[in-house]
């Protein structure tokens, strides 16, 4: 096995190292594109939906199955982009912050200094629902409303936005949204309260995404189009590695004992506080491959280097990856 360079992480030698240690490249490398993304057909029904109404999407599904990513392949697919823009909710989020923040401090202190700009707009900064429809207006009439730096190519443009994690906001976030994503407008009061509406033919398309965490108000909901992605199981699974990791086929010995043991992981046989996903198979599989594993061993002749790469798929306190591992075996016999 041709394990690559790391650094004396043991600690053998009680030294640093003379001179910064060269890291071999993430394995993840290149992995995050839109090239490879495997849509399920329902996803693809509710796209076209979507581009049809112009209403938001919301996508929910457990953790890693893929729904941040489904904006990113849209934008793609669209030629709009390699990314959509992209907003985190967060527990302290306002409807504002998915338009704009702005510098109040910043702009009193210029104020107060008579140093710096005294214009309110150079104190502005765009967020990912307040650039895509700035970008859908022509430039020429929101030259009053861009700070310095913003990027507007003149013509108005389309874009896709994600608002990823929605459930994770205040309440009453989805519900003060509710004109501005049915309209898409919004209004800046730090500049006399100036409307950007963007135009009809070049609105936002606007994806959302939920853990559903807890549950979003009907009156949001009735303005959504809605997509819940299935758990995958081990064809999908399968799928899905052969598109985006290649280089490898579901029937190769290595792949074909992973996808056992995935399968086995999410299964209500085993007691785990958090089921591993797509994202954490295809880490597991990129590390492995990392460390020089051959596609044609299986699992139990390399049991230490998989032991060792099962925290990419083990992630709850008190669960035990060595029993997992063994368990997965046991059943291995019995077959």
């Amino acid at each position: 096995m041709n394990t690559p360079p790391l650094p004396d992480l043991e600690n053998d030698t009680q030294l640093p190292p003379g001179r910064p240690v060269e890291l071999p490249e993430s394995a993840r490398s290149g992995r995050n594109t839109s090239q490879g993304y495997l849509p399920d057909p329902g996803l693809l029904d509710a796209f076209r939906v979507m581009l049809l109404l112009r209403r938001p999407l919301l996508i929910t599904g457990e953790p890693g199955t893929g729904k941040t990513q489904a904006a990113n392949y849209l934008s793609w697919k669209l030629g709009l982009g390699e990314k959509a823009l992209r907003f985190d909710a967060k527990t302290t989020s306002s409807a504002r912050d998915l338009f704009y923040n702005y510098n109040s401090i910043g702009r009193f202190h210029a104020a107060q200094t008579r140093e710096g700009s005294q214009k309110s707009v150079d104190y502005i900064q765009f967020t990912a629902l307040g650039t895509a429809i700035l970008r859908a207006i022509p430039r020429e009439e929101v030259l009053d409303a861009l700070p310095p730096g913003f990027e507007h190519q003149g013509p108005p443009a389309q874009s896709v936005v994600l608002i990823d994690e929605v459930d994770k906001a205040p309440r009453d976030f989805p519900n003060d949204l509710l004109n501005e994503l049915e309209n898409m407008v919004f209004h800046i009061p730090e500049l006399g309260n100036r409307e950007l509406r963007a135009e009809a033919k070049f609105q936002p398309l606007v994806i959302l995404t939920s853990n559903s965490e807890k549950n979003l108000p009907s009156a949001f909901l009735r303005r959504c189009i809605f997509f819940h992605i299935p758990k995958p199981g081990k064809e999908q699974f399968a799928r899905i590695l052969e598109s985006r990791v290649g280089g490898l086929k579901a029937t190769d010995p290595l792949v074909e004992d992973i996808l056992d043991l995935i399968t086995f992981a999410r299964s209500s046989d085993v007691e785990l506080n958090k089921r591993p996903a797509t994202a954490e198979l295809i880490d597991f599989v990129l590390v492995l491959r990392s460390l020089g594993v051959n596609l044609d061993q299986r699992i139990k002749d390399i049991e230490p280097t998989v032991l060792a790469s099962l925290c990419t798929l083990v992630k709850g306190e008190g669960d035990d990856k060595a029993e997992l591992l063994k368990a997965w075996l046991r059943t291995q016999e019995t077959s």
